[in-house]
């Protein structure tokens, strides 16, 4: 777990940095929200969003078979228990057009699904910007133009014995097959970093990079 390890030590050093709050977690400087949403930079006032697949204090189960979900031609039998679960809530969900879930429904129905398959894990929903909890819930929204991009990253921490993991990289491509089949996302706009020798490696300044290059090509 050493690279595990050291990589969430070094994201949370960041983060804490960022935020006004002491390496060790305390909060003797910390911003108040005016004080955050008036030094916020540009690019965290554009509607990013995140689900996690746990609280800070858990970590997100690698599953030896994901059957259970029911995906619809896996990429393998190992994955995440949150993103499986997330794709079989999204493929259920487009089976029933005339029903659209909302963020809070999706993200309930998740912890509903995990609680009943016996994880322990509690998947979060973060917003740099306020949003209606019951609005309807899609990856793309129904006002999305022009290109769609993505940038995908898989980790199993290849090597970093006994923390190698086996699903992240199924993770990725059971991920794109559903952008692509089901939001119209094309492989070329799809930029994939996974520490499997084939496509480009997930260190930190690639997946920078990744990240700046898609917001650079991006349309307001």
């Amino acid at each position: 777990n050493t690279l595990k390890n050291q990589a969430v030590a070094a994201a949370k050093e960041g983060m804490l940095s960022s935020l006004g709050v002491d390496a060790d977690g305390s909060d003797g400087e910390q911003m108040t929200k005016s004080q955050y949403e008036e030094s916020k930079p540009d690019e965290l006032r554009k509607d990013i969003r995140m689900i996690s697949g746990c609280q800070d204090k858990q970590t997100s189960a690698d599953v030896s078979n994901v059957e259970q979900f029911e995906l619809p031609d896996p990429a393998g039998q190992a994955g995440g228990a949150c993103t499986s679960t997330l794709l079989n809530i999204l493929y259920a969900d487009e089976k029933v057009p005339e029903e659209d879930l909302s963020f809070a429904e999706v993200v309930s129905t998740m912890r509903e699904q995990l609680s009943e398959g016996s994880y322990t894990q509690v998947p979060q929903l973060s917003s740099m910007n306020p949003i209606d909890l019951n609005a309807k819930f899609d990856l793309v929204p129904d006002t999305a133009t022009g290109t769609r991009r993505a940038v995908m990253i898989g980790i199993n921490y290849v090597g970093d014995r006994p923390g190698e993991l086996s699903g992240c990289h199924n993770d990725v491509h059971n991920m794109k097959k559903y952008i692509t089949d089901v939001h119209g996302f094309d492989e070329e706009n799809i930029r994939i970093l996974m520490d499997d020798g084939e496509n480009e490696a997930p260190t930190r300044s690639n997946i920078i990079a990744a990240y700046k290059a898609v917001v650079d090509e991006a349309e307001e």
